[in-house]
């Protein structure tokens, strides 16, 4: 009967995680086709996220990042040129150590993100109504809710 138990346990625990996996990815399909019908791709979308939002002041090193995307700096360098020649960013030496570069965000960047940022916090709201679940996910295409939300979803 123990080996029941742990085995429904764990099917479980896996459902869980499949769920989430299932729900995270929806979110992040969200918010790149969110930032590209703004104009700009994921990534310089994250980008400017980790200037404006991880870092203090509005600004952020190369090497924050990095980090912040997770990626390796000379990644992260050919990502923020790509977004200065799009007019998202700023980049400028470092008042004491000439070799660190500091960026920033434009005036251009700031309004993008601005908008991208109030589509996520409504995209947040609506999923935190609750994840869908295969229960909850069957019943809202049996009330035609599905097709709802997904015309909702369509202008992001």
């Amino acid at each position: 009967m123990g080996k029941v138990r742990v085995k429904e346990k764990h099917t479980a625990m896996m459902r869980e995680l499949a769920w989430f996996r299932y729900n995270l990815r929806r979110f992040l399909r969200f918010s790149e086709r969110a930032a590209r019908e703004c104009g700009v791709t994921p990534q310089q979308h994250q980008l400017m996220l980790g200037i404006a939002g991880f870092a203090e002041g509005g600004r952020a090193t190369v090497s924050e990042l990095a980090e912040f995307l997770q990626e390796r700096n000379n990644s992260v360098v050919g990502l923020v040129e790509r977004a200065a020649e799009s007019g998202l960013v700023r980049r400028r030496e470092g008042k004491t150590d000439r070799r660190q570069v500091v960026v920033t965000l434009t005036p251009r960047g700031e309004e993008i993100l601005s908008t991208l940022t109030q589509l996520h916090r409504d995209e947040v709201r609506r999923v935190q109504v609750g994840f869908p679940t295969r229960p909850n996910l069957e019943q809202k295409r049996s009330t035609g809710g599905e097709k709802a939300a997904g015309a909702r979803k369509g202008g992001v």
